[in-house]
């Protein structure tokens, strides 16, 4: 099996003129992207660097950022990339955790790295005008030079470190030969075609931007980056580099549409549409597909531990659905609480998802941390944390998380098909719903609202009433925000909704009577 260097390879020798990254007003064809890559991969060699070695990287989407990750995949050192935002502590941690040999760092995390104790004794590269750097990168592609493809399929490729909102991020590890397949099956499970042009908005340190970056070198594709999302300069990129493909999260979706500058924009281009990162609810579906009439639009449902789960290439014919199981992967919903996978759940039975880890596409498991294998890993199946149900079609529905689930009155209750029904009304621009403490349900049911122009809880009551929402699922209260609080890559953080987190409209507002 080729590794990822002679794979990008492929692409230089196909394409050589090809334009293959835009950042920005710098344009690079393979040819002269892959000579940078070379200097960077030799630049790493230079500082110390060799095969194996974990390189934390702490940068926005931009060139240098794609460069680093393709100069590490030559040269067999394992990618290490965190969120630009990362406070100390976390870069502390991930840099003892991965022993890592050095960290490169831009301004914007300048002041982090300066207060990290861990990266005062790596290794340290600076991107830009940054403080206290040991190593430029600038100086590392002053002078061009050849790629060399030093790894195996079997060596680590990246790790990628989950968000850790719920105790410390854990690394997930993955070899050169399961990202190379997960790419593979990305081209073919979203119908790219050679030459296609994306915008890298989402990031590289999270799986679906390196799945973007990783896919269209398979393609001899164009990848248009943002250093960070605004919806303004994305429909600026849409229009000028004729973008063919969108693979984003939903939040990110909905920005784009309710830009100002989106009815005037010419989007006609863009032909693809893919969402992944978090359910995305009817009402934004019908909005996307009358926006752009795309010729596809896929749901992908996956994670960093198995890229993909499953794949609905007909998202909008029928919407909610994550469709079925990717090429790579065999999937089951099993009974919830238990760790079996011969307990498999009814159809439209409520339970856990999980992936077997004979997937291509599969990691194996976390960087030390046997606690969280043993939470996860069990009779070579992964379980996801995910909650749904097979419909009687054998197509899959995500329901959300187990720890998202709303126990009330004794039903299991999950936000997601709240949060569908709620999102059709016209008054509502996003909603999520949780579970917060109450002495006579033990949870009851609130919908946290962001509107779009004025509504009353009355009204918004009255329209569960007339849907198909059983009675029990009804929000037992509605609280309008000014925002809903969000993860960087766009996922709701219900945590920061039922601990207070967030800032209420000044209104108020009656509670909804029981049923």
């Amino acid at each position: 099996m080729l590794d990822l260097g002679r794979t990008f390879l492929q692409s230089v020798e196909r394409s050589p003129r090809q334009v293959a990254i835009v950042d920005g007003g710098l344009r690079l064809s393979y040819l002269e992207w892959a000579r940078r890559i070379g200097a960077v991969q030799r630049g790493l060699a230079d500082a110390g660097l060799a095969r194996g070695d974990h390189l934390l990287v702490v940068l926005q989407n931009r060139w240098e950022m794609a460069t680093l990750h393709w100069a590490c995949q030559f040269a067999g050192i394992v990618m290490t990339p965190l969120n630009w935002r990362a406070k100390p502590e976390e870069i502390d941690y991930c840099l003892v955790d991965a022993e890592a040999k050095a960290i490169v760092w831009e301004p914007v995390a300048d002041a982090a790295v300066a207060a990290s104790c861990a990266a005062s004794q790596a290794l340290r590269i600076g991107v830009g005008e940054v403080h206290g750097a040991t190593v430029r990168f600038e100086d590392w592609i002053a002078a061009a030079a050849e790629p060399v493809p030093q790894a195996e399929a079997s060596d680590w490729s990246l790790m990628l470190y989950t968000s850790g909102t719920t105790g410390k991020p854990k690394g997930v590890p993955r070899r050169q030969r399961a990202e190379r397949i997960a790419a593979l099956a990305h081209v073919a499970q979203n119908r790219y075609a050679m030459g296609e042009c994306t915008l890298g908005v989402m990031p590289l340190y999270h799986t679906m931007g390196v799945r973007s970056l990783l896919s269209l070198a398979l393609i001899d594709g164009r990848i248009v980056c943002l250093p960070r999302f605004d919806a303004a300069r994305a429909l600026e990129a849409i229009r000028d580099e004729r973008v063919t493909h969108l693979y984003l999260v939903p939040t990110l979706y909905h920005d784009l549409l309710t830009h100002p500058a989106f009815a005037s924009t010419d989007t006609r281009s863009v032909r693809k549409l893919g969402f992944a990162g978090a359910p995305m609810h009817d009402a934004l579906l019908q909005r996307l597909q009358a926006a752009f009439e795309p010729e596809l639009f896929v749901n992908h449902y996956g994670s960093s531990e198995i890229y993909t789960f499953s794949i609905n290439q007909r998202a909008v014919e029928k919407p909610g659905s994550a469709g079925r199981a990717g090429l790579n992967t065999r999937l089951r919903v099993v009974r919830l609480e238990q760790h079996d996978a011969a307990c498999v759940v009814a159809p439209m039975e409520e339970g856990q998802i999980i992936a077997e880890l004979r997937s291509d596409e599969a990691f194996e498991g976390y960087h030390k941390r046997p606690d969280a294998d043993a939470r996860s890993l069990h009779g070579g199946w992964y379980f996801t944390g995910d909650t749904g149900y097979v419909d009687h079609d054998g197509d899959l529905f995500v329901t959300g998380r187990v720890d998202d689930m709303i126990i009330s009155g004794g039903e299991n209750i999950s936000p997601v098909d709240i949060e569908s029904v709620l999102s059709l009304h016209p008054a509502v621009d996003e909603v999520a719903v949780a579970g917060l403490h109450d002495a006579r349900w033990g949870q009851k049911v609130v919908a946290f609202v962001k509107t779009r122009q004025p509504v009353d809880a009355q009204a918004l009551d009255a329209h569960c009433r007339d849907s198909d929402l059983v009675n029990f699922k009804r929000p037992r209260d509605y609280v309008f925000v000014r925002e809903i609080p969000k993860s960087p890559v766009g996922k709701v953080l219900r945590r920061k909704l039922q601990s207070g987190e967030y800032e209420p409209v000044d209104t108020t507002l009656p509670a909804i009577p029981p049923a």
